[in-house]
């Protein structure tokens, strides 16, 4: 059926709702500051905000945080007719109109997104809605990429794990989309015709969300819908180290103690699948390995006297040829096939190879045993753990919920990450804790700590990584983390001036691990290499403190911590070009080499000035530079007004003073902004052409070339040099 004929039912200031024939509803709500919900639907679907039924409701609480509107707009006719109408909420508005169906949102009384000729019509289970693309419109979000990050051209279904896709999609122009559905969703961004995205959704139900606004603004307003992700403990802010495969637990701890005897910085190992904990013969409940791990705290200790931590992988899984398979099965914990028995599943590496049924996580006793259990798993010293849950889970699996297909592909991992990361926050306030994952799903920017890539060890691969951040970074979720390299692919491409530059890229990112193979550990290279590795290490510590502010802003604003030029430069098109540059949290510009060489060029956004970390230098904005830079430095810039908060060096964060986290302060200009910095109680207040700033005590002071600092008590003067 088509959106022809609309008759208006009700008009409030949070909804308005019209029948839309054959026994069809369409509700508009002005549901936040520039954010329009738009559903559809028979009159009893989506007659209330939250679904009745059980299973109805944990469909919602996975896909939305914050169902309830909490906008209000104005609602007029359009033109004066009976054929439309307009819902304003400060500078956005959209106007819904009939005969034919059509859909308009504006921003300051000017379109930025129509909807298409193909309009919005429902036919066997499938929603079909188009909306018209300007010719040179760029699309951004929508998961992950391997090349451009604009999605103009390209088909992604939710349902394929290859298309790693997440549901949000934004324009510079604007204008947001995102398809609040745990069904298959297909987002044909101008590939098959090339002025129209069509989304095809596999729902009974509409329910689509329209963004107006800054892709920050929009960014912000999405996660405060869908959720957002919790903080990590401090020495997760660490560097880590992936298990060389050949080696046991305590060869593992030896690397380590040569990490420190060569004065390379760690503070956390991640252990290689299989699982370290699992269920065995005549066993409820998961347990240690004990082939692996046959006194794990002792292990534990030995780590602990390295100043190290232990990330171990697990999974929702028990192996098929067990007992315990079977006594799980009669209990109903296992996803089951359509006969009912239990699904039998090839074997992962998680579970050494073996067949195994997964558990039915849909299951609240299944669930919170599961979750109770690492609980107290990771009191024996384990201080984070890696899941990747997303099977291929085929449509003839059923839950225990009712749950199938497309839905339990994406429900699934979502449970599986939550229960995790719930295990180790404990009853913390706010809640702590990490849990690798390389699994994307929606709600998966609920989440912090998303796994890298696997890429080759080229520049292609650096640039992939990169860009794969960026990407995700813009479908909302916060961090990624990155890999020195890849073990898996052929190590000898990996020089040591590529390995340097993918080094000095991840210091200025979220986070990072070396891989666990001789030829891409540090203590494998030349000693000149070494010096250039320990330096950067030494950086790394002395930015976390930022970094990790960075991440809380995330907690506040749903900012990712690595930001493209599109998110944070909307208005400068030129900008947007530069898509292997990005700004590292708020403050710092960082344009990382992508190929040989010791010279690259850098854009500096225009409408600001910008100072050169490496030489203090000031830029105008809006110009190109090309910038000469050893294998020990990398551009990088700060945003005029700004600061940057930075910590000691150190060489695992154990050695951190937590009663003076920081150490030094780099001023960009006349601050006039708050610094991001973690736990932050430095302030900024302007009067009279100086900025007076509270919470540098004890604290070294560098302000930029002009500027000149006064003390006076607790409180800082910065004013203009005489």
């Amino acid at each position: 059926m088509h959106l022809d004929t609309l008759k208006l039912v009700d008009t409030l200031t949070s909804r308005v709702e019209f029948d839309a024939g054959a026994g069809m509803k369409l509700v508009v709500e002005p549901h936040a500051p520039g954010v329009y919900r738009i559903r559809c639907g028979k009159a009893e679907s989506v007659a209330a905000d939250i679904p009745p039924g059980v299973r109805a409701k944990a469909h919602a609480d996975a896909l939305l945080a914050r169902p309830e509107a909490v906008g209000e707009a104005t609602a007029e006719p359009l033109n004066g007719s009976g054929k439309g109408w307009r819902l304003t909420q400060g500078d956005a508005t959209l106007e819904v109109g009939s005969n034919p169906f059509r859909l308009s949102l504006l921003r300051a009384g000017a379109p930025v997104l129509h909807l298409s000729e193909s309009g919005a019509h429902f036919d066997h289970d499938t929603w079909t809605v188009g909306f018209e693309l300007k010719q040179g419109e760029r699309i951004y979000g929508l998961g992950e990429t391997a090349g451009d990050l604009d999605r103009r051209v390209e088909i992604i279904n939710s349902d394929q794990r290859a298309h790693r896709a997440l549901p949000l999609a934004w324009s510079p122009a604007g204008w947001g989309v995102h398809v609040s559905t745990l069904g298959q969703v297909e987002h044909d961004v101008g590939a098959t015709s090339a002025h129209e995205y069509l989304l095809t959704i596999s729902a009974q139900v509409l329910d689509l969300f329209l963004f107006v606004g800054d892709p920050g603004e929009m960014l912000n307003q999405f996660t405060q819908l869908t959720g957002r992700a919790g903080q990590p403990v401090l020495w997760t802010m660490g560097v880590w180290l992936e298990q060389p495969a050949t080696h046991t637990a305590t060869q593992t701890a030896e690397l380590v103690a040569e990490f420190r005897r060569q004065q390379i910085a760690i503070d956390g190992v991640m252990f290689l699948p299989p699982a370290a904990w699992t269920y065995h013969e005549a066993k409820l409940l998961p347990d240690w390995d004990p082939e692996r791990f046959p006194d794990p705290r002792q292990i534990s200790e030995v780590f602990s006297r390295l100043s190290t931590h232990l990330s171990m992988h697990t999974v929702p899984a028990v192996l098929a040829e067990s007992t315990t398979f079977a006594e799980l099965e009669d209990r109903g914990w296992l996803l089951c096939n359509e006969s009912g028995e239990a699904h039998v599943f090839p074997g992962v590496p998680a579970t050494g190879g073996k067949d195994f049924g997964l558990l039915d996580l849909t299951h609240r006793d299944t669930l919170n045993v599961w979750s109770e259990r690492h609980r107290h798993l990771v009191e024996d010293g384990v201080g984070a753990t890696a899941c990747d849950a997303r099977f291929e889970i085929p449509d003839g699996v059923i839950a225990r919920g009712g749950e199938t297909g497309a839905v339990l592909r994406s429900l699934y991992p979502a449970l599986a990450r939550k229960a995790l990361f719930d295990a180790a926050a404990g009853h913390k306030v706010p809640p702590e804790g990490v849990v690798f994952s390389s699994d994307l799903f929606v709600g998966a920017q609920r989440q912090l700590w998303q796994a890298p890539p696997r890429v080759p060890n080229t520049w292609a691969g650096l640039q992939r990584t990169l860009r794969n951040a960026l990407s995700i970074g813009a479908s909302g979720i916060a961090v990624q983390f990155h890999a020195i390299g890849n073990s898996e692919a052929d190590v000898a491409e990996m020089t040591p001036e590529l390995y340097l530059r993918w080094l000095g890229m991840a210091v200025f990112s979220s986070n990072f691990s070396f891989q666990g193979h001789e030829a891409l550990l540090p203590t494998s290279f030349d000693e000149q290499t070494r010096a250039h590795i320990r330096s950067w290490l030494q950086w790394r510590y002395r930015l976390i403190p930022y970094v990790l502010g960075a991440i809380e802003d995330a907690a506040r604003t749903g900012l990712p911590v690595q930001r493209s030029m599109a998110m944070s430069f909307p208005g400068d098109s030129e900008a947007w070009c530069w898509d292997t540059q990005y700004l590292l949290g708020p403050a710092l510009l960082v344009a990382p080499f992508t190929q040989a060489g010791t010279s690259t060029k850098v854009y500096l956004p225009k409408g600001e000035a910008w100072w050169d970390l490496n030489t203090g230098w000031r830029y105008e904005g809006g110009t190109v530079w090309t910038v000469e830079c050893g294998l020990g430095a990398l551009p990088v810039f700060g945003r005029e007004g700004h600061m940057l908060c930075l910590g000691p060096t150190a060489n695992h964060t154990g050695e951190f003073n937590s009663a003076r986290i920081l150490d030094e302060v780099w001023m960009f200009g006349m601050p006039l902004h708050n610094p991001v910095v973690m736990r932050n109680k430095i302030r900024v207040m302007q009067m009279q052409g100086s900025s007076y700033i509270k919470g540098l005590e004890g604290l070294r002071i560098l302000p930029s070339e002009g500027l000149e600092v006064k003390r006076r008590g607790a409180e800082v003067r910065i004013s203009r040099a005489r």
